[in-house]
Parts: C-alpha cells; sequence; structure tokens
C-alpha cells in the first residue's frame, strides 16, 4: 500500500535517516523507538505535514509527494497525532467534519451534521455526548477518542495512529483495539506507534523499529521479545539504560525518613459537581495511592480541584497536622502549603513552549529569593541546576537553553517532572506523568516516584495504565462516575474486581 525509500529529514540535525519500509493493506505495522528516534517526523513526512529532505515515497503503485495535508488525505492517508490537535472553542460535530463541513450550495446543513457526528461518537463510546457541547468540555482522553474519531471517519488507506492510547484506560483502549480489527479486515495498512510494549506485540503484524532516526530492522509478530525490543531501541551506552541513575541533590531527595503515621493528606467529602461526587480517602506521607477508571470518571478533575485549578463546590481537605480547610483557591495556594501537580497536558498546563529548558525548570521557584530571585531567573544558576536534570532524568536535547516546544513529547514530560522535583513538595499530584514516554524513560519515571515515597512524600497517581498502577501502588482508588467506589490494598491486586469497579458508578443512579 505505501513504500518509502530512503527517506530522509534534516533539522538541525538529522532526524530520519535514509529509511526504508513497506506497510501492507489490511496489517498492523508497529513503529518504535524511544523518544527522538524519529518516528512522529517519519509519520508527518507521510502526512504531508512536513517535507522530505531526501527520499520517495509510492502510495497504491504511484509516485505520493504531498505538499500538505490535504493533499495527503485526499490520497486516503490519515494521521492521529501524540499531541492533541483539536480546537477547544469548537464544538465535538464542527471538530469531525472541520475538514469536509457538510453542506447545501456552501451553506453549512448542521441537523446532518449533528446526526452524523451522533453515529460517529457512538462508535467510540462517546454516544452520551451531545455533539453541539464544546470540546474544551472534553478531559484529554475524550479529546483523544474525538480525534481518533476525526481522522477516521472518511475513506482511509493509510491510517497512522501515534500513541492513540496514552491517554486512554484500558475499557477504552479495548474498544479502541476492536475498531483497529474492522479497519484492519477492510484493507486499509496501519501504522501504529506505541510504548506500551505488550499491546504492541497483541495488534501488530510486524514491528519496525527506529533508533536515531535510523531503521533497525522488521520482524514479524512473535519474532521480538520485550527485552529484544528494549534493546534494539536503545544504545548500550546511553545514560536512559543505566542501572543506577543518581538523582539530583535537592530538596526533593533526602535521605529516606521512617515514614509518619498520621496522613499527608485527607479528603472529605469533596465536590465538583458533575464532574466529582463527595470523593473522601486519605494519603498517608510515604505511600503511592494510584487512582484507576475510565475516561471521564472525573480523575483528572478531581487532582485538579484539590490543587485548586478549579474550584470545588463542596467537601474540605487536611494537609499533616494542619485543621481541614476549604479547597484551595488557587494552584499558586497549593503549591505555597505543600502541593505540586504533574497535569496530564503538558502543552497546556505544565510548559512554557517558547521558553528553553533552564526556565521553564525554574518556573516554580520565582516565589523564592535567592534560588530564582523575586521573579527574575538567575541565568547560571539555572543552566547549573538543568544541566543536573538533564543528566539525571535523560533529557535529550542540544542544550539547556533549548526551547521546550522542540523537544519530543516524552522529553518534555520530563521537564515538566524535573520543575517540580527542583520545587519539591510534600504531596505530589501525577497525572498521567508517563503518558507519551519510552519504555526506557518510564523505567526512570516509576524510579523517580519510587524514590519520592521512600523519601516520605505522599504520591496520589492517576494513570489509565492498569499494569503501571499495579506495579507501582500501595493501594488503588477507583473513581467511576464521578464517585469513589473501591479502595484496593496492594502487592496482589485483583485486576478483574478493579475493572469492574471502574464500571459500578454507571450502574447507579
Amino acid at each position: 500500500m505505501l513504500k518509502l525509500d530512503a527517506l530522509t529529514k534534516d533539522f538541525a540535525t538529522r532526524a530520519v535517516d535514509q529509511v526504508c519500509l513497506e506497510f501492507a493493506p489490511g496489517q498492523v505495522h508497529a513503529l518504535l523507538g524511544a523518544n527522538g528516534a524519529g518516528k512522529s517526523t517519519l509519520c508527518k513526512m507521510i502526512a504531508g505535514l512536513i517535507q522530505p529532505t531526501h527520499g520517495t515515497m509510492v502510495l497504491a503503485g504511484k509516485d505520493y509527494s504531498p505538499k500538505n495535508k490535504r493533499q495527503a488525505q485526499r490520497g486516503g492517508i490519515q494521521l492521529v497525532q501524540q499531541e492533541l490537535n483539536v480546537l477547544p472553542t469548537l464544538n465535538l460535530a464542527e471538530n469531525l467534519f472541520l475538514s469536509d463541513l457538510p453542506n447545501r450550495w456552501g451553506i453549512l446543513s448542521r441537523r446532518a451534521m449533528h446526526r452524523r457526528a451522533s453515529e460517529i461518537l457512538s462508535e467510540f463510546g462517546l454516544g452520551h455526548l451531545d455533539p453541539r457541547c464544546p470540546a474544551s468540555s472534553l478531559g484529554v482522553g475524550q479529546q483523544q477518542l474525538l480525534e481518533i474519531a476525526a481522522n477516521s471517519w472518511q475513506p482511509t488507506q493509510v491510517l497512522i495512529l501515534d500513541e492513540p492510547t496514552a491517554a486512554l484506560s484500558t475499557p477504552e483502549s479495548q474498544r479502541l483495539f476492536e475498531k483497529i480489527d474492522r479497519w484492519r479486515n477492510q484493507g486499509v495498512a496501519i501504522l501504529y506507534i506505541s510504548h506500551r510494549l505488550a499491546e504492541v506485540q497483541t495488534l501488530a503484524d510486524r514491528i519496525s523499529i527506529l533508533r536515531d532516526g535510523k531503521l533497525q530492522g522488521t520482524w514479524p509478530r512473535g519474532e521480538l521479545q520485550q527485552h529484544d525490543i528494549v534493546a534494539q531501541m536503545t544504545m548500550p551506552a546511553s545514560p536512559a539504560m543505566s542501572a543506577s541513575p543518581a538523582m539530583p541533590a535537592s530538596p526533593a531527595m533526602p535521605a529516606s525518613p521512617a515514614m509518619p503515621a498520621s496522613p499527608a493528606l485527607c479528603v472529605e467529602q469533596f465536590a465538583l459537581r458533575p464532574k466529582v461526587r463527595n470523593v473522601s480517602f486519605s494519603l498517608r506521607a510515604g505511600e503511592i495511592l494510584g487512582i484507576a477508571g475510565l475516561v471521564g470518571s472525573g480523575r483528572t478533575e478531581l487532582l485538579r480541584a484539590i490543587f485548586g485549578a478549579d474550584r470545588a463546590t463542596g467537601g474540605s481537605l487536611r494537609l499533616a497536622g494542619n485543621v481541614p480547610r476549604p479547597s484551595f483557591r488557587s494552584p499558586n495556594e497549593a503549591v505555597r502549603a505543600g502541593l505540586v501537580m504533574i497535569s496530564e497536558d503538558r502543552k497546556a498546563d505544565g510548559l512554557l513552549l517558547t521558553e528553553s529548558i533552564a526556565e521553564n525548570i525554574q518556573l516554580p521557584m520565582l516565589d523564592r529569593p535567592g534560588l530564582a530571585g523575586f521573579g527574575l531567573v538567575r541565568a547560571g544558576h539555572a543552566r547549573r541546576v538543568a544541566e543536573t536534570y538533564l543528566q539525571d532524568l535523560a533529557i535529550r536535547c542540544d542544550s539547556t537553553d533549548q526551547s521546550v516546544g522542540t523537544l519530543s513529547g516524552g522529553n518534555q514530560q520530563k521537564v515538566v517532572l524535573a520543575k517540580w522535583l527542583e520545587r519539591d513538595g510534600n504531596v505530589f499530584l501525577l497525572d498521567e506523568p508517563t503518558r507519551g514516554i519510552d519504555v526506557a524513560a518510564r523505567e526512570r519515571v516509576h524510579d523517580v516516584i519510587r524514590k519520592l515515597a521512600k523519601a516520605g512524600k505522599g504520591i496520589l497517581l492517576v494513570s489509565s495504565d492498569l499494569d503501571e498502577l499495579v506495579g507501582l501502588c500501595d493501594s488503588i482508588g477507583v473513581m467511576s462516575n464521578g464517585r469513589w467506589t473501591a479502595t484496593f490494598s496492594g502487592p496482589n491486586y485483583d485486576t478483574q474486581a478493579i475493572l469492574q469497579a471502574m464500571f459500578a458508578g454507571y450502574s447507579e443512579p
């Protein structure tokens, strides 16, 4: 269906180097590699978003060289990017049909658009949503499903899915996999990028691996084990594979104290209606408490309300040694009280994309005289701090002065983690902290989380990857339809019971 011959892309350095690949109709072809390996750049060339420096492409037997995304779509190429491109000010139907709005003689047919939108949304488990509601009202996971729907309803020969399940929970991912099987049966060639190796091994007919822009090889299903894949993805000398990373000499990593008996955070009857309804739980110092749930269950909204990013409509919270209090009025107030939060949407909430790595890491420190200095960043100090995190978190970049917007998604996530490690706190609210991060970097982030807990920090961890929660957490709470439906204690979790609890809130009035 699609053949790439010596496809190459040069920026300041070579991002994709002489890649030759073939994608067959009716097959899922997985493309794997560490962050910065060139996967997204390769996909953008196929989809017409950027032009190759060298090389050629052949689509269905004909020369193919799209000048823009529209030309690629006319050729039957559809791309769902890792970073969301949903327009928040438009409604769901308008986002679905933005490239081909239904009209008659140039007049928009809204009734037909809303009717067709409802049908498409139902295919992706979003049938309960009003197609006239703004996209800004959706969580990141629902926006991801919306974007997949928007890029798959048109006639398609090649469908590129870049980290499609990064923001999806297990049941929603399963629904997507069923759609992938239908697309495969229809003869669509599917290029699938994911850091979740278990799902790749289940879905993919073939696996190709990129490393530093170069193709390492292509293997049929079942020929590679997970450790083989990781070995092919990562250079032997890469700092990302070092066995025992040294953590920054930062207040975030003090010597491990004995775990205090008192809770680090108590939440009582917390509400942000209609998304969060009377949630109560307790987080001990030194504990990793996971929160599982379906997309739209209220997990993100709960963390945002605790952090003061959204104003809670009811309930109270209590930090260690303090009396109960209402919700924080702002994230600034929460940070000063000892809370820090990594948001699931790093671009909108976590980073200043046009600023440097060093400046982004210093953002939470601007209120501390002597460190940043009353709102001013001391350049030398900022660079020295950033250099430490570049090494310890294996952030791939040219220098600490490089703008964060030019980094890969996974390396951007590491910068977000670095800035909050630099700030420090007693309670860490982590919303999908490994979203879009490669396997080696994922393990490094997990190691950081474990060290934070060992240092006595309370960790509240939201993840759509149940395996991640099971492997990391001391206990797991489940949210369903805005309610806290169950709490499970580790380490021996009943994953089937957790999945059942995910649905429990939707059967209640």
